[in-house]
Order: C-alpha cells, then sequence, then structure tokens
C-alpha cells in the first residue's frame, strides 16, 4: 500500500467522481488537503480522535489560509482574461503549478504530523472524513471520497 500521502492523493483525485467531489466539498469551505489526509488515515485504519484531528487543523489552517488560498484565488481570478491573453494564461499556468506545490507542501506537513500515529484496533474509529470535514458537509461527496479511497489499488 502506498505511505506517500502525495502519491495517495494524486491517485485517489484521479479516481471517478472524486475531483467533482472535492469542489463541491472545497466550496462548502472545505480544506481539500486535509481531506485527502483524512482519506488517507482512514485508508491506513490509524486510530481518529478529537486531539490528532485538531492537531491537523492547526497545522492545516493557517497554510490553507496564507498560502494555497491566495495562490487559487489569483489564478481563479485570470481564468477569463486568460482566454484571450497568451501572456497571462502562462502566468497562470505558472500559478496553479505554484499552488499545486503549496499543496503538496501541506500534504507533506500532515503526513509528517501524523506519521507516528499507530494503527487502530479492530474496536477503534477511523472516521477522519467525518472528524475533518466542514459541519455541515456534503455527505454524498465525503461518502465518495472514503469509497474511490478504500477501492485504490495503491
Amino acid at each position: 500500500m502506498t505511505t506517500d500521502l502525495w502519491r495517495f492523493a494524486q491517485e485517489l483525485y484521479q479516481q471517478p467522481g472524486v475531483e467533482a467531489a472535492c469542489l463541491r466539498l472545497q466550496a462548502d469551505g472545505a480544506d481539500v488537503c486535509l481531506l485527502l489526509c483524512a482519506a488517507w488515515l482512514e485508508r491506513r485504519q490509524i486510530d481518529c480522535n478529537a486531539t490528532r484531528a485538531e492537531a491537523l487543523r492547526q497545522l492545516a489552517q493557517p497554510w490553507q489560509q496564507q498560502v494555497v488560498v491566495p495562490l487559487r484565488q489569483l489564478r481563479q481570478s485570470w481564468r477569463e482574461q486568460a482566454t484571450d491573453d497568451e501572456a497571462l494564461a502562462l502566468l497562470r499556468e505558472q500559478v496553479k503549478q505554484l499552488e499545486l506545490a503549496a499543496e503538496r507542501q501541506q500534504l507533506q506537513r500532515l503526513a509528517q504530523c501524523s506519521e507516528a500515529w499507530p494503527r487502530a484496533g479492530a474496536s477503534t474509529s477511523a472516521q477522519w472524513l467525518d472528524a475533518l470535514a466542514p459541519k455541515p458537509a456534503n455527505r454524498d461527496a465525503l461518502q465518495t471520497l472514503r469509497i474511490a479511497a478504500t477501492q485504490l489499488n495503491a
């Protein structure tokens, strides 16, 4: 099984329905990197508890708000203009690559935070997606992530 969170996230995101589910959750205020980490932790059967969930939130939130979101907003603000401006389209693609690099860095930080956490026992909880999703969350989108993660061959 893949233990590298970045690779897992890339593979999961390519599964049918996952991109759309992530975009729905993001539109509702979710941190998609945090949810991809949640799916990874569930897949690895890592015990979920409030202290661990809060540690991940506290790690993710500043990076998401100070780095990822501003890059995303800039890229999205240029979408329409870039269709008629080749130079701006190139710059927009470069911003997209920076946004992906920032997301990768966030996932690496989340993986480092959780690397020492042991697997859950049969009777313990590994419901990371529920713990880290915004409230209320799109249940169908969360279920799409959960099912796709369990079906990965990684």
